[in-house]
């Protein structure tokens, strides 16, 4: 046995980081918890502490004079700060949005371990994580991916040359409304799009699920990640969701990687890599009792969403952090019931025409211009019709900065 890897994870009381856990606890020999960092649900992380007894701990927005239970045992440091400890040999950023961006940037410049799970601090900084990851390689740096379809893609490259690929393939399992008839999406409810056929998710990815706007997103990120550009990243439907994505290499030949629709798997991988440990938590996959795997291209006309993602990614003006802003505000607004389903698309095309282009390589104009995308949502929801209430404040948004911390 190795040494104990010592793990931070941020976003410990959502989706990611709750599953997280569950694979520290199958393989206590190997991972030990020595930082948690939530956003406000200080009851959830107060018995994550009472469990792990980690070293360290974050709250964004705790309540007033909360104090975590242990007292003056464990250390209440900043994102920032907990994430380069002697004692993190891994950071997982579980967030949304981009609670996660300077923690992760902080981690890699400091040599660490970064396991990715947040779609957005890659969509709208990829250029400053790749920059902040080299900064960090001579001292151990690493930058591995958690979502199932990019840890697909990475096992699929594991010992082979840049060169020698010519595709990748992501594969979307086409959300709750997959075979919906498209007449039907514009009267379609928040409770039925995070309906999720095969993934438990959080609400806010399993509605960008149901757009196919995440997948928009995946490839971005898979261009950052794997630097490939765009070109040559596409798109096949698969809705058993067992292959998680593909690799095609110049010779022809594909690879792919299967496995059960448990996210618990690709985070163990990125948690453990290089090692391959047994996955007690989840039962291996049986192809004779899955049957039948069905691909299919994508219906662009049924996910629009999904399109405008990708002609923002293509344009690499900015366009992509824009994008990224308004489908949090659009996604938001249809979960409190003050937007319909199809009219987040809409409004994802009117953001996207209006954007200003900005550098790719300026960071603090691609977050002003994620700033901006919230704020034009925002701004043609609440002023559409004056007899609703106002959009909540950035800060308690529904399916938003909520879920950067987990809840």
């Amino acid at each position: 046995m190795g040494d104990v890897t010592g793990l931070a994870i941020l976003g410990s009381t959502g989706s990611i980081g709750r599953q997280a856990l569950d694979v520290v606890r199958a393989l206590p020999d190997h991972l030990r918890v020595t930082a948690l960092a939530c956003r406000s649900d200080v009851e959830q992380l107060e018995a994550q502490l009472a469990e792990h007894r980690p070293a360290a701990v974050w709250a964004e927005a705790p309540p007033p004079g909360w104090m975590p239970p242990a007292g003056g045992t464990v250390d209440v440091a900043p994102l920032d700060e907990l994430v380069v400890r002697d004692d993190v040999d891994v950071v997982l950023v579980a967030t949304t949005a981009l609670a996660g961006l300077t923690p992760t940037l902080a981690a890699l410049r400091a040599g660490k371990k970064v396991a990715i799970a947040n779609k957005e601090v890659l969509v709208v900084a990829g250029a400053e994580v790749r920059r902040a990851l080299a900064e960090g390689e001579p001292a151990g740096a690493e930058l591995r991916p958690v979502d199932s379809e990019h840890s697909a893609i990475w096992q699929c490259l594991w010992g082979e040359r840049a060169e020698s690929v010519e595709q990748l393939t992501l594969t979307a399992s086409g959300g709750a409304f997959r075979d919906l008839a498209p007449g039907e999406l514009a009267r379609v409810t928040p409770e039925q799009a995070l309906a999720h056929p095969t993934w438990s998710m959080g609400r806010k990815v399993t509605v960008d699920s149901a757009t196919l706007f995440n997948k928009g997103l995946e490839a971005i990120e898979a261009r950052w990640l794997f630097d490939v550009p765009l070109s040559r990243i596409d798109i096949v439907q698969h809705r058993e969701s067992v292959v998680h994505s593909m690799v095609r290499f110049v010779d022809g030949s594909v690879k792919a990687q299967l496995g059960e629709p448990d996210m618990r798997l690709p985070i163990q991988c990125a948690l453990t890599y290089p090692e391959r440990l047994p996955a007690r938590h989840v039962a291996p996959l049986d192809l004779a009792v899955a049957g039948r795997l069905h691909f299919e291209a994508v219906d662009h006309e049924r996910f629009p969403a999904l399109g405008l993602a990708l002609e923002a990614g293509r344009r690499a003006d900015g366009s992509a952090a824009a994008l990224s802003g308004a489908d949090e505000s659009a996604v938001a607004h249809f979960l409190a019931g003050r937007l319909g389903f199809t009219e987040i698309a809409r409004l994802l095309r009117s953001a996207l025409d209006a954007h200003e282009p900005v550098a790719e390589d300026d960071l603090d104009a691609l977050l002003g211009a994620e700033a901006w995308g919230r704020r034009f949502v925002d701004r043609a929801v609440d002023g559409r019709d004056p007899g609703r209430p106002a959009a909540t404040p950035a800060g308690d948004r529904v399916g938003g900065r909520d879920e950067r911390l987990g809840t």
